[in-house]
């Protein structure tokens, strides 16, 4: 046995002494690294891209005076614009029902250990998409160009989807704070729901803020549209 560890640190220290580790470490690294840019790039940039469009668009090319002008409520402009989002939104991650069949086929076994991680999963994709899309149809009612829009909105997502990593970077911050933005910590709720522990104070925390951002666009809805 003593042997096997004398070559095991061999072989070990070898990889260090090695040009081609390096090589390899560096092309690892460059690859994960490229690979998670574009799993949270694409999380965060969906939603500007759905809905950059749906109020910005109507008011540049002055569609929305009909709108506003048909026997609807305001309000129920608003909710046709979200839910018309929301929708499509789920319609993109349904495709993705097949990568755990087809990973049921090729190994014979389940890609998660029990019901409540799938659902926890896609549960919280579901809460992410109602508050993303929600400062979506906010900031494309506040400009009439979709770029600016998206811009805005890409950002304020940004923020808010990586407001959890502030307790890790800050050193002096007491329990409190650490505590307060653990809550608001959307890499931890996924972390949480994807375990199939569902937590309600998620679930209150993005169904109440998407309220208040839905109650937002209303409004600034109605005082646009009153300068039209």
């Amino acid at each position: 046995m003593r042997k096997f560890y004398t070559l095991l640190s061999r072989e070990v220290r070898s990889y260090f002494y090695s040009p081609i580790a390096y090589i390899v470490l560096i092309f690892f690294l460059i690859v994960s690294g490229i690979d998670f840019y574009f799993q949270v790039s694409f999380i965060v940039l969906i939603f500007p891209l759905i809905t950059m469009r749906l109020f910005a668009e109507e008011f540049k090319l002055g569609t929305i005076e009909p709108l506003t002008t048909a026997p609807v409520h305001d309000w129920q402009v608003v909710l046709s614009k979200f839910f018309g989002a929301l929708v499509f939104y789920l319609i993109l991650w349904i495709p993705t029902l097949l990568y755990f069949w087809i990973f049921l086929r090729i190994t014979n076994q389940s890609a998660a250990h029990s019901a409540g991680a799938y659902f926890g999963s896609y549960l919280m994709l579901l809460l992410f998409g109602m508050f993303y899309l929600s400062i979506g149809c906010l900031t494309s009612v506040l400009t009439r160009n979709q770029i600016i829009a998206a811009v805005i909105s890409f950002c304020a997502i940004t923020l808010l989807f990586f407001l959890g990593l502030v307790q890790f970077i800050l050193l002096d911050v007491t329990s409190t704070t650490r505590g307060l933005l653990g809550y608001f910590s959307a890499i931890e709720h996924m972390g949480t729901f994807s375990r199939g522990v569902i937590d309600t104070r998620p679930i209150v925390l993005y169904v109440s803020m998407t309220i208040v951002v839905l109650t937002l666009t209303y409004q600034a809805f109605q005082s646009r549209k009153w300068r039209l």
